[in-house]
């Protein structure tokens, strides 16, 4: 079925539809600069489409972080709308009312009701909005789900907070002895000698310092346990997400989701690296300030003055960090990609002379990280050395009044000594808190990045009350089917009703990137439809148990993946597989001979993504992962674009053999010649949408009588539809 052409459109849009496309968007934009520069690019209207010029426009008026993206009706998500639409040569803008009617407005702002069926061939320009990171980036802990993990792992057994109290408080008054020992000694020991006097007060200073170190080791083993068992259960909890997410809402870049994962281990080290101590010891900076004042009077009032402006600092300086901090992680997770996709590809790289290009780009992202680097040790030390700094005004000016003091006769030189000693322990926290709440900036971070992974959908809503049918499907059944990827308006699959029933042997068929691989996938259960629903016999798809599905459903994808193992464990991924079935399936596919070229036979290593093993090879231990699941409905996606002839064959008569007379098969194929023979229908898709379907026989024969309009025959068979 031909697709008519879209008529061509003008490629200026009036500037008034433009902002009422902005402000539906919620997108602030001056009117004048946006008039100004439609006038400014009118000239360039002819050689551009409408897209181009759109962003075009956008940039003159100072908008350059929207990109618009052209595309026909029949693949707009409506989802998306507004979006600006061309119908018989004028703009309107596209939306929806509150009754979820579709309307189209001009830019004179007048509005009329449309059908989706008069604009199937209309040129669409959809805005993507940039997302706003202000409100995320100022409430990190609202509603922040890796931070709620954390707390509630963290207080699950509340023990160890009341002996982490107790050590602290004593460790605290324990240290206003030292200063009570110095008063002690310069106003009782040094005038008159008393040796037994200091005698006593060492004496009761040794206990003291044991006592102390006790608490200190027995408090830091409570908290580097607890920070060990919070990491555990939490890093377990966050790979069972991963596990269970829906594919179609995984972050495209595997560098950026590696990182995102492992943004737990600065939480760790963040609880293990003593960071906890200052936030309680911090605290009693409050306590041994009243002490101050009451054996040194108004000497107090030096570090009561000195207290915030110690304060003030570490909080400005943390606020130039978040920023920092913020690009930083965002270039680290930028590097991280490239360095996997470096790795995956340094065949390709090295094949096309590529290196200097990724060298480059790693040079710039690298150059990037050190600058931002630079710029927060900038921070930190100035910060630090302002802080040391201020701890040494603070004890000039605490000597100064308390000379004024004893001058006055209201403090003793001992006491000045005691008030030197705990204005240490009142500007010495703010100190150590100021690189501590640097490093509480990494944190906040890593619980931003993993508090994005445990925000994208799961496969199955953890609530969700599953079913479980006993019978087997004999059919599948696709109704008002629509799906597009998160943040995109085109639809990749379109398709108002199919249906597969008992026994059918289906080819899929189509030009690149027609959908094939897509619907195979939401068949699969991987991708969760944007509309419409999948039932897999009685029964909605997504209302199944994974399990059920798992078993009933086997699913080959064209990439396929090997992990780091065995060939045995490769084969039988899930482990529950007899030998008799694994060997009997690896003769048939010639697997075995993989086995028997290795002295290490069926233990043969194979390392990350199957490297060892050529392209042929991997995909026949693919496919025979899903023979040996012998699954009801069998989903192939490319089952034998790697292999050659002989290899192809033994693959379509291995399926004729294992495929069960109740089974259903649906294969996606480009070579649908070689599997005519199995087949007993043929779909042919293009766009997301099913354009032929009917016997083998009659649809292939009318591709083929029309290679010219329709299809281009290949050599071996294989048919490319156009």
């Amino acid at each position: 079925m031909d697709r008519p052409t879209p008529t061509p459109a003008p490629q200026s849009i009036a500037p008034a539809l433009v902002k009422h496309l902005l402000l539906s968007l919620q997108i602030p934009c001056d009117g004048d600069a946006l008039q100004q520069a439609c006038a400014q690019t009118a000239h360039s209207s002819a050689t551009l489409g409408p897209a181009q010029w759109l962003r075009q426009v956008l940039i003159q008026a100072g908008l350059k972080n929207l990109t618009p993206v052209q595309l026909p009706w029949r693949r707009l998500d409506q989802r998306r709308l507004p979006a600006l639409v061309c119908l018989e040569g004028e703009w309107a803008l596209a939306e929806r009312d509150a009754t979820g009617s579709l309307t189209l407005r001009n830019e004179a702002g007048a509005r009329r009701e449309a059908h989706d069926s008069e604009l199937q061939d209309a040129l669409v320009v959809w805005l993507r909005a940039p997302v706003s990171r202000s409100a995320e980036a100022d409430s990190v802990f609202a509603g922040n789900l890796a931070t709620r993990l954390v707390w509630r792992e963290l207080f699950r057994e509340r023990g160890w907070l009341w002996k982490v109290m107790v050590a602290t408080v004593l460790v605290n008054l324990l240290a206003v002895g030292t200063s009570i020992f110095a008063m002690q000694v310069y106003d009782r020991v040094v005038p008159t000698l008393a040796y037994a006097t200091l005698t006593t007060l060492v004496t009761g200073m040794m206990m003291i310092i044991l006592l102390d170190w006790l608490l200190k080791i027995t408090r830091a083993r409570i908290l580097d346990s607890l920070s060990c068992a919070v990491d555990k259960r939490v890093s377990q909890q966050v790979f069972e997400h991963l596990l269970h997410l829906r594919l179609d809402q995984q972050p495209r870049s595997l560098g950026t989701l590696a990182a995102q994962v492992g943004g737990l281990d600065a939480v760790r080290q963040f609880f293990s690296a003593g960071v906890v101590f200052a936030l309680v010891d911090l605290p009693f900076a409050i306590l041994f300030l009243a002490f101050i004042a009451i054996i040194g009077g108004a000497v107090g009032w030096v570090y009561a003055l000195l207290l915030p402006v110690a304060l003030l600092l570490g909080y400005v300086s943390q606020w130039r960090l978040r920023a920092l901090l913020a690009q930083q992680m965002l270039r680290s997770n930028e590097r991280q990609g490239l360095l996997v996709d470096t790795i995956r590809g340094a065949e390709t790289i090295r094949a096309n002379n590529a290196g200097w290009r990724f060298a480059q780009e790693w040079q710039n992202v690298t150059a990037s990280i050190d600058g931002y680097n630079i710029q927060q040790r900038a921070v930190s030390s100035f910060s630090s050395v302002s802080t040391g700094s201020l701890s040494t005004l603070a004890y000039v000016a605490a000597v100064v009044v308390g000379v004024w003091q004893i001058e006055a006769g209201l403090l003793t030189m001992g006491g000045l000594i005691a008030c030197s000693i705990l204005g240490g322990r009142v500007i010495a926290p703010i100190a150590q808190s100021v690189q501590y709440l640097a490093q509480w900036q990494h944190v906040r971070q890593a619980l931003q990045m993993v508090h994005q992974v445990l925000a994208l959908t799961r496969d199955r809503h953890p609530d969700q009350q599953l079913l479980l049918p006993d019978e087997l499907p004999r059919e599948v059944a696709l109704d008002r089917l629509r799906f597009a990827y998160p943040d995109s308006p085109i639809r990749q699959i379109d398709i108002e009703h199919l249906q597969f029933t008992s026994g059918e042997r289906v080819l899929l068929v189509g030009p690149v990137g027609c959908g094939k691989s897509t619907l195979l996938k939401m068949l699969a259960g991987l991708y969760c439809p944007s509309e419409g629903r999948i039932r897999l016999g009685d029964a909605d798809l997504w209302e199944i148990d994974p399990q059920l599905v798992a078993s009933q459903v086997g699913y080959l994808p064209q990439a396929v993946q090997l992990f780091k193992g065995t060939l045995r464990s490769n084969l039988a991924l899930s482990g529950v597989t007899s030998d008799s079935r694994l060997l009997q399936i690896t003769r048939t596919l010639g697997i075995d001979d993989i086995a028997a070229a290795s002295p290490q036979g069926m233990d043969l290593a194979i390392s990350e993504g199957g490297e060892g093993l050529s392209g042929g090879q991997r995909q026949l231990v693919a496919l025979a992962r899903v023979l040996i699941n012998q699954p009801r409905i069998w989903l192939l996606d490319e089952p034998t674009s790697s292999l050659d002839s002989d290899a192809e064959q033994r693959v379509w008569a291995a399926l004729q053999e294992a495929v069960q007379p109740e089974d259903i098969l649906i294969v996606a194929t480009h070579r649908p010649m070689a599997a005519a023979r199995l087949a007993t229908r043929v779909i042919v898709m293009q766009q997301g949408q099913v354009v032929k379907d009917g016997a083998p026989d009659r649809v292939l024969t009318q591709m083929v009588a029309r290679p010219l309009a329709s299809s281009t025959m290949g050599k071996g068979g294989r048919l490319d539809v156009v």
